[in-house]
């Protein structure tokens, strides 16, 4: 595997204060918007907030679902809430932090130890937390059915 891969995303400018991300090798368009927090943001919209906080999460999912097939977890499902919290600190926005809440589910109680240690690895091994300067927390949920 390449030790180095390139990601280019372009956005250009719809109307007030959003615009359309698109990326050369995806067909998939999707609008981008200031928050409704801000000033003239947009309602139902997502926003790079948003975006930031979800990138966060999407990568613990498929981090979690390689090192989980590396370690040969049998799980039923897997979920994750994640909240950003952004923040005023030194006179800049900040997103602060990310706690990310996943849920593994599995029907092995014997596996319980092991579903944490696959989401703790996930988490250290996502390549997107260890690229932000964000405070990551994980509440790991397991439930056995």
């Amino acid at each position: 595997m390449a030790t180095e891969h390139y990601y280019q995303v372009n956005v250009n400018w719809n109307k007030n204060r959003n615009g359309i991300l698109t990326s050369n090798n995806l067909d998939e368009k999707i609008t981008i918007a200031t928050p409704p927090e801000f000033p003239k943001g947009e309602a139902n919209i997502w926003s790079p907030e948003h975006y930031f906080v979800a990138a966060i999460n999407g990568c613990l999912m498929t981090t979690f679902l390689a090192v989980a097939e590396n370690f040969k977890l049998d799980f039923i499902d897997f979920e994750s809430n994640a909240v950003g919290k952004l923040e005023m600190i030194d006179r800049k926005f900040v997103m602060s932090e990310v706690i990310l809440n996943p849920v593994v589910t599995i029907s092995n109680e014997d596996q319980k130890a092991l579903a944490i240690k696959v989401l703790e690895k996930s988490e250290k091994a996502c390549l997107i937390t260890n690229s932000v300067k964000s405070n990551i927390k994980m509440n790991i949920t397991i439930k056995v059915v």
